[in-house]
């Protein structure tokens, strides 16, 4: 499409909003991405309403508020928002120092959630179950542009109808797990031992200490969730020896999950890879890659994995507990009446796909992009942040939040600052195309 056609249909959708302009935009999820979104709304004088499912903001980073992150707080603070905690005398957090996801929650989002520009209009035990167009299912194409979007919420156990002028999607994969089985597909016998398997970021060192302390902890995964957890288990391992730590990976070579060690220009990312190496060579934890789970066997109070390891049938006995890291993928169940663009393999947002697609590159650096980029057939409909990455593990937050300022420029009619996209990222160090790994920048 030539820049001229596309600028007559950029115009011809602000141009339908215009008849419904009323109404708010519906922001689905109140974590980082959603709030920046509505930060940006409000800073542009848009209406906005804001459903999450949890009862406070941010309910999945409650699920693993102990853990600390490794990006600091200059990454994690959107712009907009910042600007509208000053306005209300807020004190920010040392721009260089390390929150955790608590700490993230307490002194950024909560405020954030209090402005009274901000909390009459965010609902909390609220669930969108369905999204559809005014009058229309998915197959009618006739006007669909100028009707407004209607939301069928969940909301303290009642179903309530909203309408929107506009939708945007920020749920997360977070309460989406994926399954510990190689194939992805949930199996009775995963299902089965479901209460000694942890599907995320356990708080060994904490609240869930007892469970694993003096166990055999079989970990799964190898992104940084399961890193977390392999280094937590360690230091329970120093205190009590009896502690066994098993580590399983789908990856031919454990070295890949080391990632860009001191090449990363964020030092505590880069330092999990070194400490992590460290543990496998001294042994403390026992790896076994190119490892395929099969299936679970409960056999008493302890588990039995079998899995395939290079043609050969593995058993791993004796478990007491699972932790599983092997990733999230999105809800697209509430999205059936509403038209998209998914990458098949992915189900990321189809033209995010060939920048994030693992098998290609994990650098975790992804060129920037915007409203343009995140565009769905269905008008002014957008997916953001993690779940715009779909099953892809690299998303950032600062990601998403210059992917929702871009798309609050595109709405209230700013074309010039919606495809003016900037985004800098820390380069990890590491960058894997194809079966070739090189302690580079290459995904600029």
């Amino acid at each position: 499409m030539s820049e001229c056609c596309s600028s007559k249909v950029d115009q011809a959708s602000n141009t339908q909003l215009s008849n419904i302009g009323h109404l708010p935009v519906a922001i689905i999820g109140g974590g980082p991405v959603g709030l920046a979104a509505a930060a940006h709304l409000v800073s542009k004088g848009e209406s906005f309403v804001l459903f999450e499912s949890a009862s406070e903001a941010a309910g999945n980073i409650k699920q693993w508020s102990h853990v600390r992150l490794f990006s600091p707080w200059k990454y994690n603070i959107d712009k907009a928002a910042r600007n509208l905690l000053e306005l209300h005398n807020w004190k920010a957090p040392n721009d260089d120092e390390l929150p955790t996801g608590g700490e993230l929650v307490e002194q950024y989002l909560n405020p954030l959630t209090k402005l009274p520009v901000i909390q009459p209009y965010v609902h909390y035990n609220a669930k969108v179950i369905a999204i559809s167009r005014k009058g229309l299912s998915l197959v009618k194409t006739a006007g669909r542009g100028i009707l407004p979007f209607v939301l069928h919420v969940m909301e303290d156990d009642k179903r309530i109808v909203f309408e929107a002028k506009a939708v945007i999607d920020a749920s997360g994969t977070w309460s989406s797990p994926n399954p510990a089985n190689s194939e992805g597909i949930w199996t009775e016998d995963e299902l089965s031992i479901n209460k000694k398997i942890f599907y995320g970021i356990p708080d060994v060192l904490g609240k869930h200490k007892e469970r694993y302390s003096g166990k055999k902890v079989l970990v799964v995964g190898s992104g940084h969730s399961a890193m977390n957890a392999l280094l937590d288990l360690a230091s329970v391992k120093e205190h009590a020896p009896e502690t066994e730590i098993v580590w399983i990976i789908r990856k031919s070579n454990v070295k890949d999950v080391y990632g860009g060690q001191d090449n990363d220009s964020l030092p505590e990312r880069g330092s999990l890879g070194t400490r992590l190496q460290r543990l496998v060579d001294t042994g403390t934890i026992q790896v076994l890659s190119s490892f395929n789970i099969e299936n679970f066997k409960e056999d008493g109070e302890l588990v039995t994995v079998t899995g395939r390891r290079n043609e050969e049938t593995i058993f791993i006995e004796g478990i007491n507990e699972v932790i599983s890291n092997t990733g999230s993928r999105p809800d697209m169940s509430f999205l059936r009446e509403v038209r998209t663009d998914m990458d098949s393999a992915l189900e990321s947002v189809n033209t995010l796909a060939p920048l994030i697609d693992p098998n290609v590159h994990s650098c975790g650096t992804v060129r920037p992009h915007g409203e343009k980029e995140l565009r769905q057939p269905e008008p002014n409909f957008y997916i953001v942040g993690a779940k715009s990455y779909g099953r892809a593990p690299t998303f950032l937050m600062a990601t998403g939040y210059e992917q929702v300022r871009s798309i609050v420029a595109a709405m209230t009619g700013d074309w010039e600052a919606a495809q003016k996209v900037e985004l800098e990222l820390p380069e990890t160090g590491v960058c894997s195309t194809g079966s070739v790994t090189t302690k580079t920048s290459c995904c600029g």
